[in-house]
C-alpha cells in the first residue's frame, strides 16, 4: 500500500471510524466530548515555539512525564502541548501536569485535520512517544519544515510483523522521521529492517528508567498502607483486562484458604475505567469489597478487594502494596510497564505475554527483580511466596530497585538529540 492508496482507505473508513467513536461512547461517554478537537478544531494556540508532544493514552502520557520536566526545565520559553486519543489518556495529562501544558485531543490522520491543527498550533518541533507511526501527520510536518522526533520507541516483532503488511508505506512513513530514539539494539534493527534511515536510528534506552518518585509520594504511601491494615498481606493487580480478573480472583480464593492469608487484601485496578462498574459486580459475586472511589480512608478490615476505581493512583497503589502482579500479560495484550512498581522496591509477578515490554521483562527476570507465571497455580504460587516470605520479597525487590536505578540515562540522551532538532 502506497500514501494514495492509504488515502483513499482513509476516505472510504471515515463512517466507520465515526461509529466506532459512538461505539465507543456507549461504554464510556467521555467519547462523546470534544469530538470537533480529533478534526482539527482547536481554539488556536496563541503562545509561540509550541513543542508538539504526542502520547496516545495512560502508558504513553505517564512514560512522558520526565521528558515533559526536562523539557519544561530547559526551555522555560516554549510551550508545551500534549496531545492524546483516549479519554484516560486525556484524564491523566490532567492529573500529572494540572495546568503546566497545554492538552487537546490528537487529529486524526486525515489530511485536512491536520492541516488544521497545524495552523492552530504552528508547532516548531512534533515529538511522538513509543511506536506511533501516522503517514500524514509525518508527511504534513516534514513538508511544513517541522522536525519530527520519535522517542522511547519499542518495535516488538509482532509490531514488525504487523507494518511489513504494509511495507511500502511503512518506509515511506519512517523516512519523514527526523530522529529515532530506540529502547535497545533490537529496536533500531527492526526498525531499520522496516526502512527507518540508519543515521537516524539511535539507542538511548527508555525514558521508563527515568522514574522520580518523591519524598511525598512515598510518605502518602505509607499513610495510605496504615488505612488498609499495616499487618495484613496486600496484593495489588495492576492494570488488568479482561479475562484476567477472573484467574485473579480464583489465585485469591486459593490463597485465603491458607490460614497466613486469611485476611489479605486484593487490590484490584482495572486498566480501562469503562469496566470498573463490570469489575465491581464479578468481585462482589465470591468476596465483601469496598471501592476506592467511596473508600478514601480506612476500609473495614472484612474487605477482601479494594476495586481500584480512580485515575492516577496506581503509583500510590505500587508504594502501599506488598507484591504486584502486572496486568495485560495473562491475555495476549503485551503486558505493562512494571518499573513502576520495581523502582518503588516492589517484587513484581507477571503472566507469559509481555511482548510490549519484551526487553525490560527479561531484564527483570535477569536481575532477580520478579517472576514470571504460565497459570493459575504458579500465579497463587509465585505470591504465595513473596506475602510468606519477607527477606525474599526484599531481596527480590531490592534487586528491582537497584535495576531501575543503574538504568537511568535514556533522558539526557533523548534532551542531547532534541537540542539537535530543535536548533
Amino acid at each position: 500500500m502506497n500514501r494514495l492508496v492509504y488515502l483513499w482507505f482513509l476516505r472510504l473508513m471515515l463512517p466507520v471510524v465515526l461509529v466506532r467513536l459512538a461505539w465507543r461512547g456507549l461504554r464510556n461517554p467521555d467519547y462523546w466530548q470534544r469530538i470537533p478537537e480529533r478534526f482539527g478544531f482547536i481554539e488556536p494556540v496563541t503562545k509561540q515555539r509550541v513543542i508538539w508532544i504526542h502520547a496516545v493514552s495512560v502508558g504513553e502520557v505517564r512514560a512522558s512525564a520526565p521528558l515533559v520536566r526536562e523539557l519544561s526545565e530547559h526551555y522555560p520559553y516554549h510551550s508545551l502541548l500534549i496531545t492524546t486519543m483516549t479519554p484516560t489518556g486525556s484524564a491523566q495529562v490532567r492529573a500529572l501536569f494540572v495546568d503546566k501544558v497545554a492538552h487537546c485531543y490528537a487529529p486524526y490522520d486525515y489530511p485536512s485535520a491536520i492541516r488544521r491543527f497545524l495552523d492552530r498550533t504552528k508547532p516548531v518541533m512534533t515529538i511522538v512517544m513509543e511506536t506511533e507511526l501516522w503517514p500524514n501527520i509525518f508527511h504534513l510536518c516534514r513538508e511544513r519544515g517541522i522536525p519530527v522526533f520519535v522517542t522511547n520507541v519499542r518495535m516488538s516483532d509482532f509490531s514488525m510483523r504487523k507494518y511489513q503488511r504494509f511495507a511500502s508505506l511503512a518506509r515511506a512513513t519512517l523516512l519523514q522521521v527526523s530522529r529515532f530514539a530506540a529502547q535497545s539494539p533490537a529496536d533500531a534493527n527492526r526498525l531499520m529492517n522496516l526502512g527507518a534511515a540508519p543515521e537516524t536510528v539511535t539507542v538511548t534506552g527508555s525514558i521508563k528508567f527515568e522514574l522520580n518518585i518523591g519524598a511525598s509520594m512515598r510518605e502518602a504511601a505509607e499513610v495510605l498502607r496504615l488505612t488498609w491494615g499495616q499487618d495484613r498481606p496486600v496484593w495489588l493487580a495492576a492494570s488488568t483486562h479482561e479475562g484476567e480478573e477472573e484467574t485473579v480472583l480464583m489465585a485469591l480464593a486459593a490463597l485465603k484458604t491458607q490460614p497466613r492469608f486469611a485476611n489479605m487484601l486484593l487490590v484490584l485496578v482495572p486498566r480501562h475505567p469503562e469496566r470498573f462498574t463490570a469489575v465491581a459486580r464479578l468481585c462482589k459475586k465470591n468476596f465483601r469489597i469496598a471501592l476506592r472511589s467511596e473508600t478514601p480512608g480506612a476500609i473495614d478490615p472484612a474487605t477482601e478487594v479494594l476495586v481500584g476505581d480512580t485515575m492516577g493512583e496506581l503509583q500510590l497503589f505500587y508504594g502501599a502494596a506488598d507484591v504486584a502482579f502486572i496486568g495485560g500479560s495473562l491475555v495476549p495484550t503485551g503486558g505493562h510497564n512494571l518499573l513502576e512498581a520495581s523502582a518503588l522496591g516492589k517484587p513484581v509477578v507477571f503472566g507469559p505475554h509481555m511482548f510490549n515490554f519484551q526487553e525490560i521483562s527479561q531484564m527483570t527476570l535477569d536481575r532477580g527483580a520478579g517472576v514470571q507465571v504460565q497459570s493459575l497455580d504458579q500465579l497463587s504460587a509465585a505470591v504465595s511466596d513473596f506475602l510468606g516470605n519477607a527477606n525474599r520479597r526484599d531481596s527480590v525487590g531490592e534487586a528491582g530497585r537497584k535495576m531501575v536505578e543503574e538504568n537511568r540515562g535514556a533522558l539526557t540522551a533523548n534532551m542531547r538529540l532534541i537540542e539537535q532538532l530543535i536548533k
